[in-house]
């Protein structure tokens, strides 16, 4: 695979309003934006093709709904992010609702390989000796190459920065904000029976929880929207020096774990919301080698992030379908984020950013 250049931040002051900020990004980016839709196979062979079909519209227009009358200022940022690259919102509409719209498509035998968009590999814990979140940021290969930072300042004064998808609202991946809150994100596999259709998105949870004040006003947040699927929040409170878990599910279905000084390793699977979820191996395989490995230092955890022994199913990830973006490190102590676009073992960062 060629070389990828480096991550792009992209800056934004006070925008008159959600569109205009959407504008802002889809305009700066658009021919990022542009190239991830070209060749990203699981939008242009599942997602679009069941999104120009009869048989999508009511699930469509369920997501429409519900999503523009819950987020209102999202909606038109995602329209704005539409108008500014000059991309059909459609288009947009169905990258950001990826998650909602996948498990609604007739499978076909082909798709199997590819329809997993994201698996990523977290480790976190908070000890005496140390307060860490690391997080393997994994995609499919489409997205090497397309993703970029936003660093945004709002009217109300509150700022973050969020890794984000080309064409996203920031950020199904991670990110932080001026109050000291943090997040990274891990998928979860709910079986079909588990996910209400025409729900709220996971991208407008996550976009939401950039604004979030205090751990109890991110849990809330998560809390309060009827989701379509399930998804696994690691949410750091720098201030607080804690870390929590927030497992979720359809109607509203939530768990809560504090990391403490046992290391907790959350791939992509449910550990202790009970959910009927799809059996993964990539992720037991993951879950199992992480087991094995020693946690001693911030040096082992990036070891473990960096592990690829398993060639089947190595924690860092470089191809053929899923690939490791990044990895993020959040050191509570230390109030920094830093962003490692090699294998996080040789310890070459690309960024480091103070948090609060």
């Amino acid at each position: 695979m060629e070389a990828v250049k480096k991550l792009e931040i992209y800056e934004i002051e006070a925008c008159e309003d959600s569109y205009q900020m959407g504008f802002c990004v889809g305009n700066h980016f658009s021919n990022l934006i542009r190239s991830r839709l070209l060749t990203d196979s699981v939008f242009n062979d599942q997602l679009l093709p069941f999104a120009q079909s009869p048989q999508a519209q009511s699930l469509l227009q369920s997501l429409t709904h519900n999503n523009t009358i819950r987020f209102p200022n999202y909606w038109n940022e995602m329209r704005g992010i539409a108008h500014g690259s000059g991309v059909p919102f459609l288009h947009i509409m169905v990258l950001n609702f990826r998650k909602e719209i996948l498990p609604f498509i007739p499978k076909r035998e082909k798709d199997e390989d590819e329809e997993t968009m994201d698996d990523c590999s977290d480790i976190l814990i908070v000890s005496d000796t140390m307060a860490v979140v690391g997080h393997n940021e994994d995609a499919n290969v489409a997205l090497v190459g397309h993703t970029y930072l936003i660093k945004a300042t709002l009217s109300n004064g509150l700022s973050y920065t969020a890794y984000t998808y080309a064409g996203e609202l920031p950020s199904c991946a991670f990110g932080f904000n001026n109050h000291g809150l943090a997040f990274t994100l891990n998928s979860v596999p709910p079986t079909e029976s588990e996910i209400l259709a025409g729900g709220i998105g996971r991208n407008f949870i996550s976009r939401d929880l950039l604004e979030a004040t205090s751990l109890e006003d991110a849990v809330t947040r998560i809390r309060s929207s009827l989701v379509s699927v399930g998804h696994s929040y690691n949410i750091i409170d720098i201030n607080l020096r804690k870390i929590l878990n927030v497992e979720t599910a359809s109607s509203q279905r939530l768990s809560v774990y504090e990391v403490g000084s046992t290391p907790f390793f959350h791939a992509n699977m449910y550990l202790h919301l009970e959910v009927d979820q799809v059996h993964d191996q990539n992720s037991i395989s993951r879950q199992n080698r992480a087991a094995l490995l020693p946690k001693r230092s911030k040096q082992d955890l990036l070891s473990l992030l960096g592990d690829m022994s398993d060639h089947k199913y190595p924690i860092f990830m470089q191809g053929p379908t899923l690939y490791t973006l990044c990895t993020a490190v959040i050191d509570l102590d230390a109030r920094t984020l830093s962003i490692t676009e090699a294998n996080p073992s040789k310890g070459e960062v690309s960024y480091v950013f103070t948090i609060g």
